[in-house]
């Protein structure tokens, strides 16, 4: 039998779950900054025109905003099933 989790080791617990959250945030800003090198440079040599670009940049950006919110969401929520008694 696992005896329940003390008050200091949740914390601790939803410490870790919030790094991991921040870790996956960072790694799609990666991916973001990737995608946007990538379409520069075929913007630059001209596989793709200016107005594509920038189309395909903000397309990126909601892409990029509604997965973060759906890690916060999720952090959220794993911080509260960790910290109820």
């Amino acid at each position: 039998s696992i005896p329940p989790m003390t008050e200091e080791r949740r914390r601790d617990v939803a410490k870790m779950a919030h790094k991991m959250g921040e870790d996956a945030r960072v790694a799609i800003r990666n991916v973001r900054r990737h995608i946007n090198d990538s379409l520069k440079k075929g913007e630059k040599d001209g596989d793709i025109s200016e107005d594509e670009h920038k189309h395909l940049q903000k397309e990126v950006q909601k892409l990029t905003d509604d997965h973060i919110k759906l890690i916060d969401e999720a952090v959220q929520a794993k911080e509260k099933e960790i910290m109820e008694v």
